[in-house]
């Protein structure tokens, strides 16, 4: 311990720091949300609607997908407007036409530059004006602005229903028809939209800015950035290259550097022998490229709806399998392939850290919680299509249906017994790890290694700190704890420490370099990535130092992806270590890959949405698709692949990876990412990016503007990098199911003679 205690009083230091920040930032949230008024009223006293009308409106909008059909402040899926946009410029314009009308006798259009002038300043003082009452929880709006409301507001009701004057809309917002069939939740839909418009257009009392930041923009109104905004992205940048520059100093200097050990003649973990728990992963490793298949499929059948709406080559399936449910699926098994897989790799991992033994009942328990995980799959994907298909009772929906939020669109049911299975998890891999540490030698790794599962086993449980009537400015930063905070952190320590452990008990590198590399790593993950979290919130309806918080932090949070690409020349050159080395050839390919998709899909592509002001007219938009696909399919998704081939070479021993399928399954899925990113994804979202700057964000998600030629020319290019990445995932999946189908338990690279000793000096190194 004595020499590693500075790296570990900085980590703990880090820690200490950054939840700190995030805690008492966490309750600047609480108390500045966006409220929800008691009742919105006219100057008559007529009552438009009440808090529980908007809530009702939220939990309507959660049954139909959520986020998956279209965005709520820019959150959400992309083929639909962002209602909160889209709203907001068809109140306005409605409210503009009744203006002119009442004052000129012309619609809006008609009018002269001075007259629309005129009245666009009026109608901006009236919508920026904060009307509640903060005792009564009153807003007052104007007759006028009622009978907007009112105009609008029929609009979603018709949209959401299946009125055939607006089929054409659904089709191009690739919706259903009769998305919501019930009148009265249609009818307190549109309340809740009504509802994130108005904080989207009222100022914040004491403020110039609305309570998301003025987020959309909308020049009607004049949204565009704060002057917060524009100096906070000033200093994301200043930050991020003076963080840069710091890191390859500290690089440089304070790296040490010391001969690489002596290879051993035999790989050390073939030699240990299987325990029942590990023979017993193969069936995780199987559900695992299953899902993945699934789940790549289902992502080419969902971008294809951006192109046809509720066709799929000419077939209806809408009713069945619209966009929302699709997308749904296509999130959701990707968190349940990956996840699985940093579940098997981790109880692999556990008796060999026990040296090379089970704890008592490990198999039954490695068994229970594989019924457990198939159990919460099945009960989710059901329970997603019965809530799309408006089929779940309304008041089970939250619970057994659809959240309606992005990567936790799981019934609250599911989502508990998910936490529970991760918890279950979490016991077994601590019933080997425990006494392990007890035993003498330098435990320091294995210390860190147990403290990040310990994190992915508790933190997943912060997403059960919302409901389901909770403001959602709330429920976005308990969201974000796990799709940022437990995925993008505590995931990445975890997987880097556990490649340290599995290259220093493979004698590659040292036992000391792994341990300081890994300490070093954790402290510089988290320092950013903590309070790095808040860059997902600066237009959620927070403040002020909420966004510099963002701002600062997630610059660090960019900073050590700059020298990945170190990394991943290591993970390279271990290939040439030992002979043996061969035998893990792919999983490192997938391991290389990882570092380059870090540096490039959540380093680069990352900072390109980063910024305050670049987030302002790029969030919500395909720009936020590149880096959702590099990032977590680049990252994740081939360290999970990555490790699903590492933990088959070891319980499959005598299989060998086809180099000819495995190297069509690798560089097809790299292939396949880039081609889905640079030939559409980003090119629709430069374009939408212009029109977001020149007219407002709802014009960028508009119909009218995904619909040109052009950008659907762009969608179609499209269906050749998802063939190329689908070709890929086969590959790769077949392969997976030829090791596990291979009948042969041995490793021939090591002599009869060799083995006892061998696998005695092992278990000892381990």
């Amino acid at each position: 311990m004595r020499e590693y205690k500075k790296l570990w009083w900085t980590l703990i230091a880090v820690l200490a720091i950054t939840f700190t920040i995030l805690g008492v930032a966490g309750v600047e949230v609480y108390k500045h949300v966006p409220p929800i008024p008691n009742q919105v009223v006219t100057p008559s006293g007529k009552v438009l609607m009440t808090k529980d009308d908007i809530l009702n409106g939220q939990t309507a909008w959660q049954s139909t997908g959520g986020m998956q059909i279209g965005s709520i402040w820019g959150h959400g899926a992309y083929q639909a407007p962002d209602w909160t946009a889209d709203w907001l410029h068809r109140e306005l314009m409605a409210w503009l036409d009744l203006a002119a009308l009442d004052k000129y006798g012309k619609s809006y259009d008609e009018l002269d530059f001075d007259s629309q002038a005129s009245l666009n300043y009026a109608a901006k003082k009236e919508f920026r004006t904060n009307t509640l009452n903060e005792e009564t929880g009153v807003v007052t709006v104007s007759e006028r602005r009622a009978k907007a409301i009112e105009q609008t507001a029929d609009h979603y009701f018709r949209l959401y229903g299946d009125d055939p004057a607006l089929q054409q809309m659904r089709d191009n917002y690739a919706m259903k028809e009769n998305t919501l069939p019930n009148d009265a939740r249609r009818q307190a839909l549109g309340k809740f939209f009504f509802w994130t418009s108005w904080a989207a257009s009222t100022e914040r009392p004491g403020s110039v800015a609305t309570y998301t930041n003025n987020w959309p923009p909308e020049p009607l109104i004049d949204n565009q950035p704060t002057t917060e905004n524009v100096l906070w992205s000033l200093a994301c940048v200043i930050i991020l290259i003076a963080g840069t520059g710091f890191l390859v100093m500290g690089w440089a200097f304070l790296r040490r550097h010391e001969p690489e050990p002596q290879a051993p003649a035999n790989d050390p973990l073939s030699l240990v022998g299987l325990t029942p728990s590990q023979k017993a992963l193969g069936k995780y490793l199987f559900v695992v490229v299953a899902l993945f298949a699934a789940q790549v499929l289902l992502g080419g059948f969902t971008a294809h709806y951006t192109i046809e709406g509720q066709h799929f080559y000419g077939i209806d399936v809408s009713q069945w399998f619209p966009y929302s449910l699709t997308r749904t699926w296509h999130l959701q098994l990707a968190i349940f392939w990956i996840a699985t897989a940093f579940l098997s790799v981790g109880l692999f991992l556990g008796p060999l850290v026990n040296g090379g033994k089970d704890p008592p009942y490990q198999k039954l328990g490695v068994n229970i919680l594989f019924v457990a995980l198939v159990v919460v799959v099945v009960g989710t994907l059901t329970g997603n299509f019965l809530a799309i298909k408006q089929v779940m009772p309304e008041h089970l929906n939250f619970w057994l249906g659809h959240q309606g939020y992005e990567y936790l669109d799981l019934g609250r049911v599911w989502q508990l017994a998910l936490f529970i299975g991760i918890v279950f998890w979490l016991g077994l891999m601590l019933r080997a790890f425990i006494p392990a540490l007890k035993q003498g030698g330098d435990k320091n790794l294995l210390a860190l290694l147990c403290t990040s599962t310990i994190a992915i086993g508790l933190f997943y449980g912060t997403g059960l700190f919302y409901g389901e009537r909770t403001n959602i400015t709330i429920m976005e930063y308990w969201r974000w704890w796990v799709v940022h905070l437990w995925v993008e952190g505590i995931f990445e320590v975890f997987a880097t420490t556990a490649l340290a452990f599995v290259f220093s008990s493979m004698g590659l590198v040292s036992r000391r370099m792994a341990t300081t590399a890994s300490l070093a790593a954790a402290s510089l993950f988290m320092v950013g990535g903590v309070p790095g979290t808040f860059h997902h919130l600066y237009f959620s309806g927070t403040t002020t130092p909420i966004m510099a918080i963002g701002a600062a932090f997630s610059a660090l949070e960019v900073v050590p992806l700059i020298l990945l690409g170190y990394e991943a020349w290591e993970h390279w050159s271990l290939r040439t270590r030992a002979p043996w080395m061969e035998k893990v050839k792919w999983p490192l390919m997938c391991f290389v890959a990882v570092a380059f998709w870090n540096m490039v899909g959540a380093g680069i592509f990352g900072f390109m949405i980063n910024t305050p002001i670049a987030l302002f007219y790029l969030q919500g938009l395909n720009t936020t698709a590149v880096h959702a696909h590099a990032a977590l399919f680049g990252v994740y998704g081939f360290l999970a692949i990555g490790f699903v081939l590492l933990v088959l070479r070891y319980i499959k021993p005598g299989f060998v990876f086809s180099d000819k399928l495995m190297g069509t399954g690798f560089w097809w899925l790299n292939a396949g990412l880039v081609l889905m990113i640079l030939t559409s994804l980003l090119p629709v979202g430069l374009f939408q990016f212009e029109a977001s700057v020149g007219v407002g964000m709802w014009y960028a998600r508009s119909d009218t503007f995904l619909q040109q030629g052009f950008l659907e020319t762009l969608r179609w290019i499209r269906t050749f990098g998802d063939v190329v990445f689908i070709v890929g995932a086969f590959s790769v999946g077949w392969q997976v199911v030829l090791g596990l189908l291979h009948s042969g338990d041995y490793d021939a690279s090591v002599t009869a003679g060799g083995v006892a000793h061998a696998r005695a000096s092992s278990r000892k190194e381990l």
